[in-house]
């Protein structure tokens, strides 16, 4: 195995120049033979029925090809319930309306579907919209969520019995109450987690062209998730996935909010099977600020047990969670926060409760983080708000708390094993930085003359590298979170490695590359990193989200190039006549071991690789690789503000 040379140099992302020069390759940069354009026309109502759809002034408008409603797609998108909804950690759901891409005979959020004219070009598409005449009965609607867990509160869908997504308790309150019953000292707190608009800055884009002689879909789009996208559209399009191809070149940015199908990428794609022309999509600012997939919209009632010393006892969470007009496809991850809201610290007990509530909202899905950054912000609060209870000192609350480093790996309140950390360290660390002492010195002078200084301080640990089959096998419905690669070696040395993760923002052209190099101990030059095609590579990819492809996707990478390496020790054997076992593989080349005169590159490997060679060994240097992480990854630290 090669010295590594090039995973953790500091170097300039490969990436980068293309980007910053405009020569990426963004989705609405892209067009197609006969490209028309479709406009979605939107209820302006957050709850409303539709009484009628006049459509006739749309279709007499100057370039308008088309208008679809409901009655159109019916027979073309698969219903009622197109949009997946996957159990992750609250497995239950009590109302789960089901969801078609565009609104029938009541619309639930302000934004919601219910036409789309398709047109020559945008600009008259966007006006055969303005002349879609629908009359709306507007309903009461629920916007808060205090107010849609009220009995006889109104609710969001009509045909529903109530506005309750799920109601699960993960630890019941009986494990805190003896906790409870000895502390010293209880400190008590709403705290509030605003919803929010992801604003990525790309807006979504989806176009589609369909041949109808071979019955084949192209889909073109901004995501972070192409195979996702595809499993889901080829079956509501009654499609096999091996008929529809995903292509996702460069992506300005997703934080989450491409995770998820939206009502578009079911639309274009029947649009283009109903009219036989490319389609194509483009949100505008607006639409995107409406009805991108929010985050957060949450509310925790915490409550905190303790010894007057600052022993920390148990922790009750109520997680009140806004869903939005429907569950969100991973909604449910936001849960987590109730499965991390112990943060760094050690508790004898912790109990915890998520409640999901429906409101005539866009729906609510992961945002950045979903649900660990919200678990840090409520304990992070509720040790400060024990702190100022207790006359101690924030930072050294948090000290006497800490899972020690010599504990690790540790088993946390909900089962979790947390592989390391040195909490502590990145604590002392901070501190020492900003000087925190004198900080605190002249905090308490200025306080004395009138003059005010605040003084942050946060603790954070995160669950990372989605991956683990045991979790996200019955988190997802039966699919597990593993990640694949596939590493072919050209006859000339030239090496492609396609990968399922999906390239962002996140620099993975450059960390993917340097993993491969070392690995295989070629230059980089000679890499190239291919996602975001269905087509190519291996048969699945997971995506990326959850700070999981370098974590998960990289190492899927790493084991790729090591069965190449393996096979290519075997025709580097035939070729210096020595038995396997004796054939190293070192800084890109072959040699015997002992003898590393007696060597052949990688380069002559591969031509060798397609050539003639002994009885029972396929020709090719090639290799695919799905990698399962045996847990998550724990990153942890301390910000400090002034």
């Amino acid at each position: 195995m090669s010295v590594s040379q090039m995973v953790g140099a500091k170097i300039h992302r490969r990436e980068d120049p293309r980007l910053i020069t405009g020569h990426g390759r963004y989705t609405d940069d892209l067009t197609r033979p006969g490209l028309v354009h479709m406009a979605v026309v939107r209820s302006p109502h957050a709850h409303a029925k539709i009484r009628s759809l006049g459509v006739e002034a749309a279709k007499k408008a100057p370039g308008v090809l088309a208008v679809y409603t409901a009655a159109d797609f019916k027979d073309v998108i698969g219903g009622p319930a197109t949009f997946p909804v996957a159990p992750v950690f609250a497995p239950i759901k009590l109302t789960n309306p089901p969801r078609y891409p565009i609104a029938k005979e009541e619309v639930c959020y302000q934004g919601e579907p219910v036409a789309v004219v398709i047109a020559e070009s945008r600009a008259q598409a966007a006006d055969g919209a303005e002349l879609v005449d629908v009359d709306y009965e507007t309903l009461p609607a629920v916007m808060e969520i205090d107010e849609a867990l009220k009995p006889g509160s109104p609710k969001t869908h009509l045909d529903q019995k109530d506005n309750i997504a799920w109601d699960t308790t993960y630890v019941p309150w009986e494990a805190t109450e003896e906790a409870f019953k000895n502390a010293e000292v209880v400190v008590k707190e709403r705290i509030l987690q605003q919803r929010l608009s992801p604003n990525p800055m790309e807006s979504r884009v989806v176009m589609a062209e369909y041949d109808a002689f071979d019955k084949r879909m192209t889909m073109w789009l901004s995501t972070q998730n192409p195979h996702w996208i595809r499993l889901f559209v080829s079956g509501a399009l009654g499609m096999g996935e091996h008929a529809l191809r995903v292509i996702s070149h460069d992506v300005g940015g997703g934080f989450g909010s491409k995770i998820s199908p939206y009502p578009e990428d079911y639309l274009v794609p029947a649009s283009a099977k109903l009219l036989g022309r490319a389609v194509k999509y483009t949100e505008t600012r607006t639409e995107a600020m409406q009805n991108a997939y929010a985050g957060r919209g949450q509310i925790f009632d915490v409550e905190v047990a303790a010894k007057k010393d600052g022993t920390l006892l148990a922790m009750r969470c109520t997680q009140l969670l806004d869903a939005g007009a429907y569950i969100g496809t991973f909604g449910a991850f936001q849960t987590c926060a109730c499965l991390v809201a112990g943060g760094a610290y050690h508790w004898q007990a912790i109990s915890s409760r998520s409640i999901a509530v429906l409101t005539n909202k866009i729906t609510t899905d992961p945002y950045r983080g979903a649900g660990r950054p919200e678990a840090t912000h409520l304990v992070e609060r509720m040790m400060d708000l024990l702190a100022g209870e207790l006359g101690m000192d924030p930072a050294e609350l948090r000290r006497k708390n800490f899972i020690r480093k010599e504990e690790f790996p540790f088993t946390q309140n909900f089962g979790l094993t947390i592989d390391s950390g040195d909490y502590e360290k990145a604590m002392d660390k901070a501190l020492k930085i900003v000087g925190y002492e004198d900080l605190r010195k002249k905090q308490a002078e200025g306080r004395k003359h009138g003059k005010l200084m605040g003084i942050g301080l946060s603790t954070w640990i995160e669950l990372c590298g989605l991956g683990p089959g045991a979790v996200t096998g019955p988190a997802t419905g039966g699919v597990v979170l593993s990640e694949s690669a596939q590493v072919k070696i050209h006859p000339t040395g030239g090496v492609s490695v396609y990968v399922g993760t999906h390239n962002h923002g996140q620099g993975n052209d450059t960390t993917h590359a340097q993993i491969a190099a070392d690995a295989l101990g070629i230059p980089m030059e000679q890499i190239d990193i291919r996602h975001g095609d269905t087509n190519e590579g291996p048969g699945f990819g997971a995506g990326t989200y959850g700070s999981r492809s370098l974590a998960v996707g990289g190492i899927a990478i790493l084991r790729s190039c090591n069965k190449v390496i393996d096979k290519g020790k075997k025709i580097a054997a035939h070729l210096l006549e020595a038995a396997e076992e004796d054939v190293v593989f070192d800084q890109g080349k072959f040699h015997v071991k002992g003898a590393p005169d007696k060597s052949k590159a990688l380069g002559e490997i591969a031509f060798a690789a397609y050539g003639q060679l002994p009885e029972g060994m396929e020709q090719g240097l090639e290799a695919v690789a799905y990698f399962e992480p045996p847990n998550f990854v724990w990153p942890f630290g301390t910000h400090i503000c002034v």
